[in-house]
């Protein structure tokens, strides 16, 4: 038996409404309520269905391992634990030109040199500079195939007759199903295009790397079921005026979220950066005031930064606030704790606070570090060389621990730092290597001292 009907979903939260409505009652969004096109909707009966799976004990199933295969990139295989896993849907999201296409097609790459058929599906570039790109990527494989299209009828087609192991969809939001009312990209298109591509991968043990458009608040574009259907959710993150790249993962059903892969975009696509600390902090760095080094976790990745600050007399009515790579509001909550608790005069100083290398930190742990910069520019006193500090300060002045401390220690003993200031002593160790000191702050009023003598 068939029904027609007629249902309106949220582009929000995909909550379907048998009514239009100008706010969704699920989300509370405003006018997010769009026409599902009128689709007949079939009653099944387990008759009609055919032979019904039957739940089983789970004292009586047996496990089977995951198949994995590894990209041979270093960082991507570090993001995702030991590689893609057999028949995975993973989506692959980011800001145009961050450089999504050129990682998927090193990841073809990657898999055409271990011998696994990999079909590229472009709906965005032609085959022409497809090939541009591959031939500058050194990427020339006879197991590497391209196709420009977006009709999804055609794409399903292809993969049935290439049967390929690996599938790179770029982009999903252009395909489209000519049976499926709505412009591609819309709710309908993209959860009907999205499912089917799932059905086959799962069917046929395909990997599947899908690439997804971001909105301007920077989530992914779409309904949000696409979110749920994949295995895998990774975010390809940097300044495109700047050349390094993080890639991050925020679901993962086979493997932790906490870790990230850094990468180096050069003329010859993308490079590993193994050693993240080694790039964005200057070993040789001279008797200059205003810079401090933090140590910060990304997950549980631990890395160091260098952070400068300049403190100078305003020369405007109104002091400046100028804050880059640091989150603004907890750099303004140093500045009044430093007035608060060390009486400094700081309304009528310009701040400017930076991140060498173009990093992006909101961790509360580098907020010593913007106080030891700041207090170093202030009183026109250099820190000494080979120190590291890192701790929360509350709005009181006090220094609180942070998670993955002994992590942070031995990221700065590994590049032989000599001393390091750090939240009150709490249960961690004492020395690592032996050559490292450990210089315990309660409050930034004794660490202030450091910087008055």
């Amino acid at each position: 038996m068939t029904k027609t009907v007629t249902v309106y979903t949220c582009n929000s939260c995909y909550s379907i409404h048998p009514t239009w409505a100008g706010k969704c009652s699920k989300c509370g969004e405003w006018n997010s309520l769009s026409e599902t096109d009128k689709a007949d909707v079939k009653f099944v009966t387990p008759t009609s269905a055919g032979q019904m799976k039957k739940p089983i004990s789970i004292s009586q199933f047996k496990e089977v391992a995951d198949k994995y295969i590894q990209t041979l990139i270093p960082e991507f295989d570090r993001l995702l634990g030991k590689g893609f896993v057999k028949g995975s849907v993973n989506l692959l999201g980011g800001e145009p030109g961050i450089g999504k296409s050129t990682l998927s097609l090193q990841v073809a790459k990657s898999f055409a040199m271990q011998g696994y058929n990999v079909l590229y599906v472009s709906g965005e570039e032609s085959e022409n500079q497809l090939y541009g790109r591959a031939k500058r990527l050194d990427a020339i494989y006879d197991s590497l195939f391209l196709l420009n299209e977006t009709n999804l009828l055609t794409i399903l087609h292809a993969l049935k007759n290439l049967a390929p192991d690996i599938l790179i969809m770029d982009s999903i939001q252009v395909v489209f199903h000519p049976s499926i009312q709505g412009v591609a990209g819309s709710v309908n298109q993209v959860r009907y295009c999205a499912s089917e591509l799932t059905n086959y991968l799962k069917a046929k043990d395909c990997i599947g790397v899908l690439i997804g458009h971001v909105t301007k608040e920077g989530y992914l574009a779409g309904p949000k079921v696409l979110e749920h259907m994949v295995d895998v959710i990774m975010y390809f993150e940097g300044d495109r005026d700047q050349k390094y790249r993080i890639l991050r993962s925020f679901k993962n059903r086979y493997h932790s979220t906490r870790d990230i892969g850094f990468f180096e975009m050069t003329e010859k696509g993308l490079k590993d950066v193994p050693n993240p600390s080694s790039v964005f902090v200057d070993m040789n760095l001279g008797d200059n005031s205003g810079s401090a080094i933090a140590v910060i976790c990304d997950g549980a990745r631990p890395i160091l930064l260098e952070v400068q600050a300049l403190v100078v007399d305003t020369g405007y009515g109104m002091a400046k606030r100028t804050f880059l790579g640091v989150d603004p509001l907890r750099a303004n909550l140093m500045v009044a704790t430093l007035e608060k608790q060390l009486k400094l005069r700081l309304a009528n100083k310009d701040i400017i606070l930076n991140i060498i290398g173009g990093m992006k930190v909101k961790e509360p742990a580098l907020d010593l570090a913007m106080v030891a910069a700041i207090l170093s520019s202030y009183y026109e006193k250099p820190i000494p060389a080979k120190t590291v500090c890192f701790g929360e300060v509350g709005l009181t002045g006090e220094v609180r621990q942070v998670s993955n401390t002994v992590e942070r220690i031995k990221e700065a003993s590994k590049f032989e730092f000599s001393s390091i200031f750090l939240p009150e002593k709490r249960d961690i160790i004492e020395k690592v290597n032996g050559q490292l000191a450990l210089n315990y702050v309660k409050n930034i009023s004794e660490f202030s001292q450091f910087f008055v003598d």
